[in-house]
């Protein structure tokens, strides 16, 4: 194991990540927020003023902004975000972007495509035996001219913002909670709090209500850490986090989705306790697939942060002496 004991070295000073955060997530969204304010503004004033407040404040059509266009402004600030806190990091921790991704030197992209293979293959299942068995809940809008750019755009930004989600909470901060307690469940608890409270604002909230919704967020949340912890690194984190959203974006979306895309299938009624059970379910038939395909010991989830001693060895000079040989 090396993501999490690669904190272990003495730069996890609290005020540390206390400034990553604040500039990485609300300057950095703030910043990536201005070409999205630009477009609105510039609509407004072509349309004569600013149109009524949309009940989805996701919902950019109602600025007269394309919904594809829309997807694309709304994933810059993550852009932006991610940046900044490659940057940060960098300088704060003297700590490269690919050590808070697994510690080592290199993107193990077979774990990515592995993750976001198999939540789209479970998400495709769920969805279409939900459409067999509720037919009346779907609309078929289907649309090949918005369908197409859609679907470019989907899998090439929403996987960045998928990927500054994993690296600030299961690979930045996870790094930061070993550190401090030492304690992988700790790893697994507290960054998946600050993930579901981070998602407090979406719309989704606001329509069925914080504790409605703060269970799902923080199921994922735990997923994704279990996963980045038994996997020594985040890359099938951020392939499952990445599937969920492309996925969302592409198949289905609700009047109260933060992702509101010319979808294939709009859902008119959702039951957030109903999807909490089955996101249950296919995180444990996840987990569970994963743990036999790499071959995942549990036990590490009850062990301690700590650096191997022969590791440790590993990286002190031996000085070899060597006895002068006399001349004959």
């Amino acid at each position: 194991m090396k993501h999490l004991e690669r904190a272990l070295d003495g730069q996890n000073q609290g005020w540390k990540y206390f400034l990553v955060f604040f500039i990485s997530l609300i300057i950095g969204q703030t910043i990536g927020a201005i070409p999205l304010v630009i477009v609105i503004a510039i609509n407004a004033y072509k349309n004569g003023g600013m149109p009524v407040k949309p009940e989805n404040i996701a919902d950019l059509s109602a600025y007269g902004i394309d919904s594809n266009f829309g997807l694309v402004l709304m994933v810059i600030p993550f852009l932006v975000s991610l940046i900044i806190a490659v940057l940060l990091i960098k300088a704060f921790h003297k700590r490269t972007y690919m050590a808070v991704i697994n510690g080592g030197t290199s993107f193990r992209f077979n774990r990515f495509f592995v993750g976001f293979v198999l939540w789209a293959i479970i998400s495709i299942v769920i969805l279409f035996g939900d459409i067999a068995m509720n037919p009346d809940n779907f609309e078929f809008r289907f649309n090949l001219s918005s369908f197409i750019p859609l679907v470019l755009i989907s899998f090439l930004l929403i996987p960045f913002q998928a990927a500054t989600e994993e690296f600030l909470f299961r690979g930045y901060l996870a790094q930061g909670v070993a550190a401090w307690t030492k304690r992988r469940l700790l790893v697994i608890v507290i960054p998946s709090l600050f993930f579901a409270l981070m998602h407090g604002l979406n719309p989704e909230v606001g329509e069925f209500g914080f504790w409605s919704v703060m269970p799902m967020y923080f199921m994922f949340g735990v997923v994704f850490a279990v996963v980045a912890t038994l996997d020594d690194g985040i890359e099938l984190a951020i392939g499952l986090h990445a599937a969920n959203n492309v996925f969302s974006s592409i198949f289905i979306t609700t009047k109260s989705s933060v992702l509101q895309t010319p979808a294939m299938f709009f859902q008119k009624e959702v039951d957030p306790f109903r999807d909490t059970w089955i996101l249950l379910f296919a995180s444990a038939i996840c987990i569970t697939f994963l743990a036999h395909k790499f071959k995942w010991d549990f036990k590490v989830l009850l062990s301690k942060v700590e650096v191997d001693e022969t590791e440790q060895q590993s990286n002190v000079e031996v000085v070899e002496t060597i006895e002068p040989v006399e001349s004959q």
